[in-house]
């Protein structure tokens, strides 16, 4: 029996320092790493440096995307995902608060996960839910990948063309939709 590979999109993210290396030394690091868990990185972008979210939370971040491909279903690839972000240190002390590595997963394929009806209730999250609930469970895409540009613009260097499987738009679209002032606000390194 052959195994299925899967194709993830992947966001990365860090604003404090680990162990002596900055942010963008430890994002390259967990990059080599997910490799020896049996994960194939096959496109990396540019690594930028972006404005704190929320704005003055913390320190800029540094943020890049990859394109992953493996035989892990989403929920096990997740699971590997943080125990690489603990190896960097990790801690969720804080909803949205500063950390070594944030290993995000934006989307495997066109899964949507748990279902359209869960979906829909994160996506729809107003904004002063979002800062102190966090779903129990997986949920694909990322609920709100089309409203962030520090994703988004990375992404455009490894999956334009990717199409969100709930709202039909590819990730040039949402970066097109975005406001110009928050594109402009996050620089190449």
């Amino acid at each position: 029996m052959t195994q299925r590979n899967f194709e993830a999109l992947l966001a990365l993210g860090g604003n404090l320092p680990w162990n002596g290396k900055e942010p963008l030394n430890v994002q390259q690091e967990a990059l080599s790493l997910l490799q020896t868990k049996g994960l194939t990185v096959r496109k990396i972008s540019r690594f930028h440096a972006t404005p704190c979210f929320p704005a003055g939370a913390g320190p800029d971040y540094v943020n890049a995307a990859a394109t992953l491909e493996t035989t892990l279903p989403p929920q096990a690839l997740l699971d590997v995902l943080h125990e690489v972000e603990a190896v960097f240190g990790r801690e969720r002390k804080r909803r949205w608060g500063g950390r070594t590595l944030d290993l995000d997963l934006i989307a495997v394929e066109n899964f949507i996960l748990p279902d359209l009806a869960q979906w829909t209730l994160w996506h729809d999250l107003p904004a002063d839910r979002q800062t102190v609930s966090a779903p129990q469970t997986l949920i694909l895409p990322h609920p709100r990948l089309q409203d962030r540009a520090f994703v988004l613009v990375p992404l455009m260097d490894v999956a334009p063309d990717w199409r969100h499987p709930v709202t039909g738009q590819t990730v040039t679209q949402m970066v097109q939709s975005l406001p110009q002032t928050e594109i402009d606000a996050i620089r190449r390194l």
